[in-house]
């Protein structure tokens, strides 16, 4: 029997936008939404905050969430999230708790369709797979900034037309699944054979600005009054 946690990482600072994961977003708490949305998949057994600050906490427990405290130095401007999800981890076996399966939920991608998480856990076990990430489609050119000049990442010279360009993904940070023991072995979120799972642009909505939030807010404002899965501009005002 396979054992699954979801892990919401949520630490109290946020340089861009301060304390961003308690912001109300279409009226609950942005980390509310991520802890809703593992709550309600069938396939995982317990749903972790991991945070060091004691309001969000509070606020993770009252929406049905377990929290685990973290220490400073996993929680500072540059810490990377796979060693706040690996201490998860180590704390849940300290308690005698097996898990098997991690699934990775950034509050700051709120925007997630109910079967979501399932699909993704199904996805790695159909597959066979050691990591799964979400996807949406990117039909970016790339440039980046050099000494002697902007450099494209592509050939302008013979670009192509956006509907004759191979298809590319881009990860929207909503859904991350890993084998335990490949996160423990690598320290990576994403190792060995990895699998993607495609979603709509819409979906993939990433808060790092009050401008994102507000976004947020209007697409679930939106579904919530036509009760629709999808953004639908011939019925919005």
């Amino acid at each position: 029997m396979s054992h699954t946690i979801s892990i919401i990482p949520a630490r109290g600072g946020s340089k861009g936008m301060p304390r961003k994961n308690v912001r109300p977003l279409a009226g609950k708490p942005l980390v509310a939404h991520s802890i809703e949305s593992s709550l309600r998949a069938s396939l995982v057994d317990r749903t972790i905050v991991t945070t060091d600050d004691d309001e969000i906490a509070e606020v993770a427990r009252r929406w049905g969430g377990e929290v685990i405290m973290r220490p400073a130095e996993l929680a500072a401007d540059a810490s990377p999230t796979e060693p706040c999800m690996i201490h998860a981890v180590q704390e849940i076996e300290r308690q005698g708790h097996a898990v098997d399966l991690v699934v990775l939920l950034q509050p700051t991608t709120p925007l997630r369709p109910v079967t979501l998480i399932d699909e993704c856990i199904r996805q790695l076990t159909r597959a066979h797979a050691d990591s799964v990430v979400t996807v949406c489609e990117s039909h970016c050119f790339c440039w980046t900034r050099t000494e002697s000049g902007a450099r494209a990442t592509y050939d302008p010279v013979s670009r192509p037309r956006r509907q004759d360009a191979d298809r590319r993904f881009i990860e929207n940070g909503n859904v991350y699944v890993t084998r335990r023991d490949v996160l423990l072995h690598e320290a990576s979120r994403l190792a060995g054979k990895v699998e993607i799972l495609e979603m709509l642009p819409e979906d993939s909505v990433d808060i790092d600005s009050p401008f994102d939030l507000w976004l947020a807010g209007q697409i679930l404002t939106h579904r919530a009054t036509h009760a629709q899965g999808v953004w639908d501009l011939s019925t919005s005002g």
